[in-house]
């Protein structure tokens, strides 16, 4: 981070935005300046940033320092190296939103007469908030109040059983909830790094729910939370595991093939086990494959090179070589600094200027109920990231077998966000290119989680979508075609056309060889 702070103070930028600055911060002084706030701000909603003298000349400064900062984070970078230059950004955008005056509350005119209305409770109740978040969250803001969230009822509420578990994973079958289902059934690899249920929310809003009322038949992995002695668990054990996983689907289905849809880093390892299936002559065992929100070709700006320093990749081979498990909460912090205006600043915000208690949303109850990860596995997914390495044919090996991801023949959907922060949406655009088979893309306009979380029904959805797959991911987008309302539905019709024949959908969840364990949503979940 000292680096990318550095790289925005290059001497002749530095030089020439001081001198840019100090003539508008003298138009502030005296009242002459135009800068305003950006549509879309809310940190300046409230009238007093337009209308007061003092706080407007408080937002113009600001806006004028961090309009530098962004000035200078776009300068071009030395030797062209896009990692030096996202690390540039992030350090300004992270610069910029910890200075915002309205992180302070003699700066937030908002919180100020709220403290007035309620005669101080507010700054009682936010003193509290903030005592309590630095004592027992390691001083960051509460995100959400989950009291009310039960798995099995409010949330990870879709009726089905534990058909299988071993020390790795437990495999859920979903009961079905139509008169007739596809053959060939569905089984979802969810993150290693986050619980499976993002895809299985409230009622309404669950993907799984969905897909299982459009007929299919839907397994998902539920991996078991590493233990301290599991910090070698290496990407080889988690294919391994999705291999046992796919075994026991297709007993329980009595079928040959079927598909596989991988999410997030989830899709990472389906993808490396669909190239390893390949490189053993089993493609076809794949009737489909789906990507959503992940990130396979890393060839365009992302997190995972940005923050991967070389003092980062030395510190993680480091914990990998001692097999340490990272802990989910730091974890959780990390992802929370990726984007610190809406996960770290508006908690402040909300919980300790204004006093107000968290609020009780679903998936930032899922947020909040992260997974540890071990070290290893984190090292190796760092190293394929870094080095772009599943984009090269047998550039990596899995389980002792080479990867060409263009020997893996089935066709794929590919889902992505243009607001991710996480799996940027040309990263994940660029895995139609990497796979054989045919491609279908979608393109929504959200970020990470709220790309999946769509439901027919929600509020200003829209996704881009039609155009042949080519060599460049803007140049597609451009050609593409704007669809109003949720993906959901076009990808559950995909899916059906590559999921067999209809057929009587099973009397009993699993079968003789691997009976229901217990209801789902199961054990490991709660780990």
């Amino acid at each position: 981070m000292l680096a990318a702070f550095a790289d925005l103070a290059a001497p002749h930028a530095l030089a020439a935005e001081s001198l840019r600055s100090g003539r508008e911060l003298l138009r502030i002084v005296l009242g002459a300046s135009d800068v305003e706030p950006p549509p879309g701000d809310r940190r300046f909603d409230d009238p007093a940033w337009t209308l007061h003298p003092v706080y407007r000349r408080w937002a113009q400064a600001y806006l004028t320092w961090t309009g530098a900062l962004e000035r200078l984070a776009e300068a071009p970078g030395p030797g062209g190296d896009w990692r030096r230059s996202e690390r540039a950004r992030f350090a300004a955008k992270l610069l910029a939103d910890a200075t915002a005056p309205t992180n302070l509350l003699a700066g937030n005119p908002a919180a100020l007469k709220h403290a007035f209305d309620t005669g101080g409770t507010s700054l009682l109740r936010g003193t509290r908030n903030a005592a309590r978040d630095i004592a027992r969250n390691r001083g960051l803001p509460t995100q959400v109040d989950r009291r009310g969230f039960v798995l099995g009822e409010n949330l990870a509420a879709t009726p089905g059983a534990v058909v299988y578990r071993d020390d790795a994973f437990e495999l859920v079958q979903y009961a079905p909830t139509t008169g007739r289902v596809r053959a060939l059934p569905l089984l979802m690899i969810p993150p290693q790094v986050n619980k499976h249920y993002f895809l299985d929310l409230a009622p309404g809003r669950s993907l799984v729910e969905y897909l299982v009322g459009r007929g299919l038949q839907f397994f998902t992995v539920v991996w078991r939370n590493p233990s301290a002695d599991d910090g070698g668990r290496a990407i080889d054990d988690y294919v391994a595991a999705q291999l046992r996983a796919v075994d026991v689907v297709r007993e329980i289905a009595g079928c040959e093939q079927l598909g596989l849809l991988g999410v997030c880093a989830g899709g990472l390892t389906t993808a490396l086990m669909l190239g390893h299936l390949a490189a053993a002559g089993e493609a076809e065992l794949a009737s489909s494959a789906t990507f959503a929100i992940s990130m396979l070709d890393t060839r365009h700006p992302n997190p995972m090179g940005r923050l991967a320093t070389a003092d980062v990749l030395r510190d993680v081979a480091r914990d990998a070589e001692a097999a340490r498990v990272y802990d989910r909460r730091r974890i959780g912090r990390a992802f929370a600094w990726l984007r610190p205006d809406d996960l770290v600043f508006n908690y402040v915000v909300n919980g300790w200027l204004m006093g107000n208690d968290a609020p009780a949303f679903d998936i930032l109850a899922w947020n909040d109920d992260g997974s540890d990860l071990p070290a290893r596995f984190f090292w190796e997914m760092l190293d394929l990231y870094v080095h772009n390495r599943a984009a090269e044919p047998g550039a990596l090996r899995v389980l002792d077998a080479p990867v060409d991801l263009g020997r893996v023949s089935c066709d794929s959907f590919v889902v992505s966000g243009t607001r991710d922060h996480i799996t940027p949406w040309d990263c994940g655009y660029e895995t139609s290119r990497l796979l054989g088979g045919e491609s279908e893309v979608v393109v929504t306009t959200t970020g990470h989680i709220q790309t999946m979380v769509n439901p027919p029904g929600k509020a200003r959805a829209r996704y881009f979508a039609g155009a042949e797959p080519g060599p460049e991911p803007h140049e597609w987008l451009a050609a593409a075609t704007a669809h109003e309302g949720s993906w959901w539905p076009r990808y559950a019709d995909w899916l059906l056309a590559r999921s067999g024949e209809e057929v009587e959908p099973p009397a009993k969840l699993g079968s003789g060889r691997h009976r229901p364990i217990e209801p789902a949503p199961g054990r490991y979940v709660h780990g």
